[in-house]
């Protein structure tokens, strides 16, 4: 079981290199997994609530999801 540190300090680790290197956070995600060798089922369950709503964000916007009304906020 995961504590709600270690979901923290892993979504903030994917965070800073998606921003570092300019690239969206599912190929952060993909990419860490790949060189450290974590299963991506894995990785899932290290996703914190903000790094979920952005990766929902970005599926979005590459259509891996379908578009949802958003609130004018």
């Amino acid at each position: 079981m995961t504590t709600k540190e270690e979901k923290n300090n892993f979504s903030m680790m994917i965070e800073d290199r998606a921003s570092k290197l300019g690239t969206t956070h599912l190929e952060v995600i993909m990419d860490y997994c790949e060189s450290t060798g974590l299963e991506p089922e894995v990785a899932a369950v290290l996703v914190n609530q903000s790094l979920k709503s952005k990766l929902e964000d970005e599926a979005r916007d590459l259509r891996f999801l379908p578009k949802g009304s958003k609130l004018p906020i």
